[in-house]
């Protein structure tokens, strides 16, 4: 077993998660994955539609919240989870305080493909 960093066990410690520009919270991220956090997130009608280069999966903790994607609307409440594709345009509109993890693939904290919509 080499010793490189693709082949090492890693941990985010908690206190080192760091905040992005859209009120997500960056968790541990490998060279071909990378998990987010969004933290009680306020009710709110969306951010415009934005598509973006890496592929989401999510899983929602509490709160509600719709997930609007080109001609889908999908509620999500505690408990489901979902899949956005790659270039796909969405947004989330937040109904009730919600908290859910996100996995991207490639890591979506990579390369500036986490930048908010300008």
């Amino acid at each position: 077993m080499s010793g490189t960093s693709e082949s090492r066990v890693s941990k985010v410690e908690a206190a080192a998660v760091e905040a992005g520009g859209m009120g997500q919270r960056h968790l541990a991220a490998g060279s071909r994955i990378g998990m987010r956090l969004w933290a009680a997130q306020q009710p709110s009608d969306g951010e415009p539609p934005v598509a973006r280069d890496y592929e989401t999966v999510g899983y929602a903790v509490s709160g509600r919240a719709r997930l609007r994607a080109e001609d889908q609307t999908l509620e999500l409440g505690p408990g489901d989870s979902w899949v956005v594709p790659a270039g796909v345009s969405h947004t989330y509109e937040i109904v009730e305080a919600f908290t859910a993890v996100e996995a991207t693939s490639p890591p979506a904290q990579q390369a500036g493909r986490d930048t908010p919509p300008s």
